[in-house]
Formats: C-alpha cells, structure tokens, sequence
C-alpha cells in the first residue's frame, strides 16, 4: 500500500474516534475540517519511511505513530492562526478553523487533536507496549516544554529570542519526532536517527522562512509577511534571501549525509532528495543560483 494511502487510512480511523451520535456537531465538524484534506502529510510521510528503512516489522504501530503525529500537527496549525498568535485568516486555502467555527471552536478543535493523538498511542499499545511507550515519550517531548513546539511558541513572547533554539523547537521539533517514532515503531534506537530530523525540520523552517518573504498569499494558500508583521525572527531576516538559499542547499545536502546505516538507506536518501526538490521551486529562480 502506498505511504499516503496508508497515512490516509490512519487518520480516517483516527478521526472516526472522535465522531458519533453523542458528540457536539460543530466540534466534531471542525476536526475534520482541521485535518481533511491534508496538506503534504510530511511528517507521516518521513515517520513511515524511516520505518521502512528500519524494516517495518509493526506496520499496524507505524501507522498508528504516523496519525498521532499528523494530528498534533494539525492542532499545531489551529492554534497558530488564532487571533492570540498569528491571526491568519486562511490556511491551506481555505477559512482558518476560527474564521470557519468561531474562536472557542478553534481552541478545542486544537485540544481535542491534542489527546486524539495520544489515545490513538495508547489504543495501539497493545500490539506492543514497550515501543508504544516510547512512541508516547518521543511524542510528548517534541509536543511540549522545554524543547518542544511549545517551547517555539513561547519563545516568541520572550524579549530576546535564541534563534537557533527557536527553529529547534518551533519547527524541528515534530520533525525530529518524525524520525525518532519511525525507528522506535519498527524497534529501532531513536537515538541516532535525531539529526536527520533536526536538520530536515531546519531546512522546512528556512523554507517557510523564503516562503513567507517571497511568495503571494494566492501561491502560499496562508497570509504571508508574517515574520516581518509579527518581529519574529528568520532566516531571510538574519543573512537575506540569497544566503537564506545557501543555508537551505547546505542542511539538505547535510540531511541526507546524516542518515545512519540502515537497509533501507538508498531509498531514504531518495525520499528526503524528492522532499528537498519540492521546497526548492518555491524560491524563484533568481536567487538560486
């Protein structure tokens, strides 16, 4: 089965946890409204393929880590774009969920997502309760203080802002969960697999970073000038666009150096090479060279 259908699947059976006759009909429609249709599914797409290249010898628990992740993700962005953050009216093109739903509707939905995700964990323990304990721990760490996508957030309210710890935590940080639950779901030490997703989650973050500077909101399918409208700090802001692309082609080249020896290694160079190239086309050509 192709990682997206399966990405698809888990989520569907994620969702469906959530849904029924007792539950309110506006919050139950705002989780599906949050999560369907997915953006590009990365992290789960990443999360799946390191369990591939370690071997996948638990697909059921695999995917199980790969829709918790998602969903936290999806709350993540919920809660991003309300009015006490960024106050985006849109995302992914369409009504962010408090312009859709209402505003206590959005803080919620981001909840909800929030402990749909560890009961999806803690439902695929069963299967093998060592390793879905650690998928837990990973997940949580990555989720909340002090390094986890928490901890970005907060670290836009502090006065003087470490910016290296605020890319770590505000963006690295599911996508080093991504890497770690990937190998802890096939039996594996996370360990090692922690520096491929901190540099992926860098390269996506000085991305969002040219992104944010240099595409329309029509293209980007969210507000853009954000960093600028807001004071928070980014890649563009700090060495310019030109140097911002030169940093991008160094932590991908750097990324796909870092993956540890594993059978399925070839094919996971491949995977994050595909990934770097849909980032790439986002800057125009001008600044490439």
């Amino acid at each position: 089965m192709p990682l997206s259908q399966r990405i698809e699947t888990a989520m569907d059976q994620a969702l469906a946890l959530s849904q029924g006759s007792a539950a309110p009909r506006k919050l139950s429609g705002a989780l599906i409204y949050a999560t369907k249709p997915g953006g590009a599914r990365i992290r789960p797409t990443i999360l799946l393929s390191v369990a591939a290249a370690c071997g996948d010898d638990r697909p059921a628990l695999a995917d199980a880590a790969a829709a918790a992740l998602e969903l936290i993700h999806c709350a993540s962005l919920v809660h991003d774009d309300l009015p006490c953050f960024d106050d985006a009216d849109l995302r992914r093109g369409k009504p962010s969920v408090h312009r859709a739903y209402s505003e206590p509707l959005a803080v919620l939905t981001g909840d909800s997502l929030i402990i749909l995700a560890f009961e999806v964990l803690a439902r695929a323990a069963g299967q093998e309760p060592e390793r879905a304990g650690r998928l837990i721990l990973s997940l949580a760490q990555r989720s909340g203080m002090p390094g986890g996508i928490c901890a970005g957030q907060g670290w836009e309210s502090e006065p003087v802002i470490d910016l290296g710890a605020y890319h770590r935590s505000k963006t690295a940080a599911l996508f080093m969960a991504a890497t770690e639950m990937g190998a802890i779901a096939a039996g594996h030490a996370p360990e090692e697999w922690r520096d491929l997703g901190a540099l992926i989650g860098e390269a996506f973050q000085v991305a969002d970073d040219l992104r944010d500077a240099l595409l329309d909101e029509e293209s980007l399918g969210k507000p853009v000038g954000q960093d600028d409208l807001h004071g928070r700090p980014s890649a563009v802001a700090e060495l310019g666009v030109k140097g911002a692309v030169e940093r991008l082609k160094q932590i991908l080249s750097g990324a796909i150096a870092s993956i540890p020896s594993c059978p399925g290694e070839a094919a996971l160079a491949q995977m994050v090479s595909h990934q770097a190239e849909r980032i790439m086309p986002a800057v125009p050509a001008r600044y490439r060279a």
